[in-house]
């Protein structure tokens, strides 16, 4: 009698048991951070690119705005010409800055005789010239123009073309070439403000020769 009692009460505390594991309320979940605090938390790609696109970072002081009027000025033919405007301007300007190229620039004009075949034609010539009343010539003795006969270097063109139709009423047939060499010559580059009209040319000590070109601003 007593083991069926035991076994009925065993299966009875059993049976209850099941039932409060399964109908009894769940305790709410409780919401966890995504991270550690001060640790940015992690965004999948699909959920960046569905959001907002990031603003363009504001521009930083002093760089080029629609504002600004940028120009070039030049050539100057020295350095120390183009530092010294460069100081004279820098404190009232946004930006500048400066650079240098090679330009092609005048030597002057050379008035020539065409190199004779050997220096005895070239003597011969020469004594011709000084028996007409020519006194100002020179026969190169070496080089590439060689038995050449220089008739005069002129820094004048209408100076050069006088010589040249001189001689040539003489007989003989002269030839007039500008002779050019290459050299650096610099150039500054600035930005203002558009509102303010810097008068670049009044802090250059000699302005003859340069002009203002507008560039894209830098």
């Amino acid at each position: 009698m007593f083991p069926r009692v035991l076994f009925l009460l065993l299966l009875a505390l059993n049976i209850g048991g099941a039932c409060w594991i399964a109908f009894a309320p769940k305790a709410p979940e409780v919401s966890r951070p995504p991270s550690d605090p001060g640790v940015p938390a992690l965004v999948l790609l699909s959920e960046r690119e569905s959001g907002h696109s990031p603003q363009p970072a504001a521009a930083r002081p002093g760089s080029s705005s629609s504002d600004d009027i940028c120009l070039s000025i030049g050539p100057f033919q020295t350095q120390s010409d183009m530092r010294a405007t460069l100081n004279s301007l820098s404190p009232l300007v946004k930006r500048i800055q400066y650079r240098d190229e090679r330009a092609t620039q005048s030597r002057g004009y050379w008035v020539f005789l065409a190199a004779l075949k050997n220096r005895e034609e070239a003597l011969g010539v020469a004594r011709s010239l000084s028996a007409k009343g020519v006194r100002d010539y020179y026969v190169v003795t070496a080089g590439d123009q060689l038995n050449t006969i220089s008739l005069g270097l002129f820094r004048e063109q209408a100076n050069a073309e006088r010589r040249k139709a001189e001689i040539a009423a003489m007989g003989f047939d002269p030839k007039l070439i500008q002779r050019t060499e290459e050299l650096p010559v610099y150039w500054i580059d600035l930005a203002r403000d558009r509102n303010n009209n810097v008068d670049w040319r009044s802090h250059v000590a000699s302005p003859v020769g340069l002009e203002e070109r507008r560039i894209d601003c830098f």
